[in-house]
């Protein structure tokens, strides 16, 4: 399991935060193929479903509905409420997490229940 988005602010500190504050990733451009990226994460498998409304961590006065809850790819798992900090601040993602992206043509692929249930289980250890 690979954590996407493993700042500090979007994850607890049981889990770690080895890229720092959120802060450093704001970009001032797009990506050209950022929008599609963002449906990629909005489409991800929920593995971790929290109802609630998340704020903002960089300040503006927006709020994400489910925000907390957590999606995956079968590989990658991140908090919902990513798609909010690509498209609003144009964050720096891995570019091994975007190969991949490009490579499924920015389709989520299909994960069986069985991974879906195993990469859950993990995430609320860390949670």
């Amino acid at each position: 399991m690979k954590i996407l988005g493993f700042y500090e602010e979007l994850w607890s500190a049981r889990a770690g935060s080895p890229l720092g504050s959120i802060k450093n990733f704001v970009r001032n451009t797009a990506a050209p193929d950022e929008e599609k990226v963002m449906n990629y994460l909005a489409n991800g498998h929920e593995i971790f479903s929290v109802m609630g409304v998340e704020k903002d961590v960089l300040g503006s006065d927006y709020r994400i509905l489910g925000g907390y809850s957590v999606k995956t790819d079968g590989e990658w798992v991140w908090r919902d409420g990513l798609w909010f900090y690509l498209i609003e601040y144009h964050i720096g993602l891995p570019e091994e997490f975007l190969e991949k992206v490009r490579a499924y043509n920015y389709e989520v692929p299909y994960v069986p229940e069985s991974l879906l249930d195993e990469l859950a289980d993990k995430v609320v250890d860390i949670w």
